[in-house]
């Protein structure tokens, strides 16, 4: 009988560097200077990264898990502003405005975070020409997705709202991390959509109908990527 197969390598800070779209492009003593100081938190599902308010001292990059931005009001209400799913690298323009959070970062899932002190990232953004290019790259892109979330939230219907928060998660820049199988409840896909959760259901079953995906127990599964892209142009 053949040997049974090693279980895959858990992701790690290693992993997710080595993967990033900035990192193998810095100079050797900045790679040594970002190994020698990021470290690794986790965050229980519920939990804060970081609140409203907080001074930025961080920069961030998801490790595993998938995390929400959001912002809530003094009474309750709340604002989701997207999904960070593994791959991706978040909190830069905090740190470059130098100015306290206006967001929540909350687990949705228990996470793993890479952490890079904030000194080292602004010692990154002075000396290395190839960090400043993907940062441009990366509030460029993050500012064209939220105005499409806006304009969706205002002139599109539940399924295709559904669909948008979806296909955030397969940004190709942004979470450039992301499996084709989510391990997403549907509470959390309703809670990325600002939607309710049979609101949620609904579109997602839907969405299920038309050959886009295929909800399974735990998760989903994209089926039609490209599809899923195109429901919400």
């Amino acid at each position: 009988m053949p040997a049974p197969s090693a279980p895959p390598a858990r992701p790690s800070t290693t992993s997710l560097l080595a993967a990033s779209a900035w990192f193998p492009l810095l100079d050797a003593p900045a790679q040594q200077r970002v190994l020698d100081d990021v470290r690794e938190v986790e965050v229980p599902a519920g939990g804060a990264l970081c609140r409203r308010g907080d001074i930025p001292v961080h920069w961030f990059g998801a490790i595993e898990g998938l995390l929400k931005w959001s912002v809530t009001s003094d009474d309750g209400r709340a604002v989701t502003l997207g999904g960070l799913s593994a791959g991706s690298w978040f909190g830069e323009g905090t740190l470059l405005r130098a100015l306290p959070r206006t967001a929540d970062i909350i687990a949705l899932r228990p996470s793993r975070v890479a952490v890079l002190p904030g000194e080292t990232f602004s010692w990154l953004h002075a000396t290395q020409r190839s960090f400043d290019h993907f940062l441009l790259r990366q509030i460029n892109e993050r500012m064209h997705w939220f105005l499409g979330t806006f304009t969706a939230h205002h002139l599109l219907d539940t399924d295709s709202q559904v669909a948008r928060a979806l296909a955030g998660l397969f940004h190709p820049f942004l979470y450039p991390g992301m499996d084709r199988h989510l391990q997403i409840s549907q509470e959390e896909i309703a809670n990325l959509t600002g939607v309710s959760r049979q609101r949620c259901n609904a579109a997602l079953k839907r969405l299920q109908e038309s050959g886009i995906l295929q909800i399974e127990y735990g998760g989903i599964t994209v089926l039609d990527l490209p599809g899923l892209r195109r429901y919400v142009e």
